[in-house]
């Protein structure tokens, strides 16, 4: 077994097999990838341990429990110092509505995506980072009226194997 955490095409397809169905048994694992369930079981401990799954959870459809509103916003610091880009983040790291945070390149300095009840629900939460002084300098917001498609999983076999 390896131990330097390189993986190789078995981890892979346990990470695929795992991202699909995360509540499947280690036998039903080893037998879907292959292996006895052993060493499946101890492979599946090593990607744990290096940190490449990072948790088990049910995938949610929001959309059954109610309206809700995604909202994208493009933001621009004032300052560009590291400073500035730490003390952003650490603002927002509990804000609850903001689902994903993207440091990009380009017009601006950040990506998020906010759902919120409703678009008040979204100004609220987005005059209430402006007024709290965290740097934030300018701020576009984007509407989400239809999501056609929306990936949940990664497609490692697309990603990581020899072209």
């Amino acid at each position: 077994m390896k131990t330097d955490c390189t993986l190789d095409r078995l981890d892979l397809r346990i990470l695929a097999e795992l991202q699909m169905r995360g509540r499947m048994t280690n036998v039903e694992l080893s037998d879907a990838v292959g292996l006895s369930p052993s060493p499946c079981l101890t492979r599946v401990k090593r990607l744990e341990t290096a940190g490449f799954i990072a948790g088990y959870g049910a995938l949610l459809k929001i959309e059954k429990l109610g309206d809700v509103q995604i909202v994208f916003a493009k933001i621009t610091l004032a300052d560009h110092r590291r400073e500035d880009f730490v003390r952003f983040i650490d603002a927002i790291r509990d804000i609850d509505e903001i689902m994903e945070c993207h440091h990009a390149t380009g017009g601006y300095d950040y990506l998020l995506k906010f759902v919120t009840r409703d678009i008040a629900h979204y100004h609220s939460v987005i005059e209430g980072l402006v007024e709290r002084d965290i740097g934030i300098q300018t701020y576009f917001s984007y509407v989400i009226v239809e999501s056609p498609i929306v990936r949940k999983r990664w497609r490692l076999d697309a990603l990581f194997t020899a072209k």
